[in-house]
Order: C-alpha cells, then sequence, then structure tokens
C-alpha cells in the first residue's frame, strides 16, 4: 500500500518572536524552551542571587529588612516555578501581618528565634509557633500571617515559594487604605473620630519591617522612637 509522503517531507519551523525593546524578562518569558533561556543569560553570575549586597527587592523598616529574589529582581528564576525571600530581623524585629495571593511559603529560621503566627482562612484555628533555629513551618496560600523576633538578638529566616511572583500585601496598610466610611463601617460603624483622625491615624501605621510587640522592647530597651 503506498504511503502519502508529502506532509512527512515538510520541515516544521518555529517562529521567533521579535525581542526589540523588550525587556530581559519579556525575552525569558517568551523563550521557545530553556536552553533558549539559558543563551539569553550570558554570564555565570546570572545564576547567582546575593542576599547580602542586593539593592533591589528590598522592603525595610526600623526592625530590619526582607530581601525578595522573584523573576523580577533574579530573572534567572523564569521558567523554574520558585521564588525566595530572606528576612534579616534585628532585636524585636517584626515582618507585619501579610498575606502571599499565589503561592504558600516555606519558613525556615537559620538564626535566632522566631514567633510565627498565622490564621488560614476564616472558620480555621489560629496558629502559633516558636521556631528555633533550622525549624521550619508552612503558610498556606493566600492565609494571614506574620513573623516577629521575640529576643534581643538578630534573627534570619529563609522562605521558599513554589512561584516565581507570589505577590505579598500588607494587612493592615491595605486594609486602612480604604475609603474613610468603609473603614469606619467595617469596625463596626461606631468609630467616634473624624476623618481628619482617622488620616491622622493611618500616618502612624509604621514601615514593614516594623519594631515588634512592647513587651519585647521594654525586655530589649529599645524606644519606638
Amino acid at each position: 500500500m503506498a504511503v502519502a509522503t508529502s506532509a512527512l517531507a515538510t520541515p516544521v519551523t518555529r517562529s521567533t518572536p521579535s525581542t526589540s525593546g523588550l525587556t530581559l524578562q519579556q525575552q525569558l518569558e517568551l523563550a521557545g524552551t530553556a536552553v533558549d533561556r539559558l543563551a539569553l543569560l550570558t554570564n555565570d553570575q546570572d545564576f547567582v542571587f546575593d542576599f547580602n549586597t542586593s539593592t533591589t527587592g528590598i522592603t525595610a523598616g526600623l526592625g530590619g529588612k526582607t530581601v525578595k529574589a522573584d523573576r523580577d529582581t533574579f530573572p534567572a528564576l523564569i521558567g523554574n516555578g520558585g521564588s525566595m525571600t530572606v528576612g534579616f530581623l534585628g532585636p524585636c524585629g517584626f515582618n507585619t501581618p501579610h498575606v502571599h495571593p499565589r503561592a504558600a511559603e516555606l519558613n525556615i529560621v537559620v538564626q535566632g528565634t522566631l514567633m510565627a503566627s498565622v490564621t488560614p482562612e476564616n472558620g480555621a484555628r489560629h496558629l502559633q509557633h516558636t521556631l528555633n533555629q533550622f525549624q521550619m513551618t508552612v503558610f498556606p496560600q493566600g492565609a494571614m500571617h506574620t513573623e516577629w523576633n521575640p529576643n534581643c538578638n538578630p534573627a534570619v529566616f529563609v522562605a521558599a515559594f513554589p512561584d516565581e511572583d507570589p505577590g505579598v500585601q500588607q494587612t493592615v496598610q491595605t486594609f486602612f487604605g480604604f475609603e474613610d466610611d468603609v473603614i469606619q463601617a467595617a469596625l463596626g460603624g461606631d468609630l467616634t473620630v473624624n476623618g481628619a483622625d482617622l488620616d491622622k491615624f493611618k500616618t502612624l501605621i509604621p514601615a514593614n519591617v516594623a519594631l515588634g510587640v512592647e513587651s519585647c522592647l521594654q525586655k530589649c530597651k529599645i524606644n519606638k522612637s
């Protein structure tokens, strides 16, 4: 029986999109294969992210800082499905309540001690852990959680995410970013402050990473001002 070969004889070609004017991240996203992505990262050091010296991905406040390596700050992650943050918390340092909308967080303490606190969702019980060196916990995707250093010595944690862009949303800052009447209604409608007082209160919300709970500040003789 004769076999048609015309279709087999036609070579399959893969179109290459123009990368003119695109950022490196966009070029990596459009690359057809992992080999193509590798070719775009021409320096071996493109695969090294230094949390000690990075000038990008930093969130800093009076209590310390966090440094994130995600698809934006570390393009080599694109196509690899993961990212990481390292938190450097000073005495009483407080990574204020927040959520990651697109990923769970695996958090391991590599120096010092952390208190970890999480409420996974409405109806779920609240959880709190004391994490010592090389102990780990998990914060489910979208769960409101926080970490703070309860001691007077520095603490360091490493947070891993199964997403190149896990996102982050600080809870208090987000809530008080709503319209004044929405905030007052959410608080029960009996808030006896006017708009000016509420605006003043908003300015008192500390930048993340903040100084933590009052008992720790007193123990470590730290003045917030």
